[in-house]
């Protein structure tokens, strides 16, 4: 039986991967920093050595884009600095890890998918910060699986899916930008990878870096869109809009798609489209707040 430890339990993809494993024969011990602070090197160790963790999933992270551009050093601790403590006790122990990483470590300036050996370039605190989680990761010399993902939403926590659906059933109008391209990705989907990778075993021998999101490729107004046609919000009228219409702080690629192929052709697995897993996930809201 193997003891897998998940960090960051409480947010969108450690929510799914918690779910997921309650119906596994192995040990899932799921934790967010009420149990356990990641920031905290000698902690991370002492409960990887004594829970004898043999898979670490890192779902943790200082996710607040415009606020990292803020508080650069907080936004480094969680995506940096926690990331090379579980590398280290991963390496020390002899433990796989699996950690989760993003779109934004590139600069958007592509007009084809990216692949994993694409030079990373990102704008902003939030990317550099992930850029140097993956490379203390890849530095630490333990044995590990990087996963890059774009635009995550779920039934869990705060989204884009969850604040569409309240601003379409408020407001008459509505505009978002139709010139940032990516994937949505259902939090849920990427959790099955990694538990299906973690229940067969085939993490082993295939370290390295992947990219994974949902199949397809829109703009937030066009998910936008779906997701009003999909939760009958039809009186709300969505107007596509231009990145510079509304300033952030935080610069956003404005193309973040991520090519897929290693991941297929390693691991021989079929990834839904985003319209069908939007549809999933909208079922499931439904079912949860009848």
């Amino acid at each position: 039986m193997l003891n897998i430890l998940i960090t960051g339990a409480n947010g969108q993809l450690g929510s799914a991967l918690r779910r997921l494993g309650c119906v596994s024969p192995h040990n899932y011990i799921c934790t967010d920093v009420a149990e356990l602070d990641i920031t905290d090197a000698a902690a991370v160790l002492r409960t990887v050595e004594e829970r004898r963790i043999d898979v670490i999933v890192n779902c943790a992270a200082y996710t607040d884009v415009e606020r990292a551009e803020e508080d650069e050093p907080r936004a480094d601790l969680l995506n940096h600095k926690a990331a090379g403590n579980l590398a280290a006790a991963a390496k020390a122990t002899g433990a796989t890890l699996f950690h989760v990483s993003t779109d934004y470590v590139f600069d958007g300036t592509a007009h084809t998918p990216y692949r994993e050996d694409t030079a990373p370039s990102p704008l902003g605190a939030y990317g550099r910060t992930k850029l140097a989680g993956e490379r203390a990761v890849m530095a630490s010399g333990c044995r590990y699986l990087i996963f890059r993902t774009a635009w995550l939403y779920s039934e869990y926590g705060h989204n884009f899916l969850k604040t569409m659906l309240r601003l379409t059933s408020e407001r008459d109008t509505l505009q978002v930008v139709f010139d940032q391209i990516g994937t949505p990705t259902y939090a849920g989907d990427l959790a099955l990878a990694i538990f299906s990778l973690i229940e067969t075993g085939r993490y082993a021998g295939n370290e390295g870096v992947y990219h994974f999101t949902d199949e397809g490729v829109c703009s937030w107004y066009d998910f936008a869109v779906e997701i009003a046609a999909a939760a009958g919000h039809g009186t709300c009228r969505i107007i596509p809009c231009h990145t510079s219409e509304y300033p952030t702080k935080a610069q956003r690629p404005a193309y973040s798609v991520l090519d897929k192929t290693r991941f297929k052709e390693t691991f021989r697995m079929d990834i839904p489209h985003w319209r069908e897993a939007l549809i999933y996930c909208m079922k499931r809201l439904t079912e949860n707040n009848p």
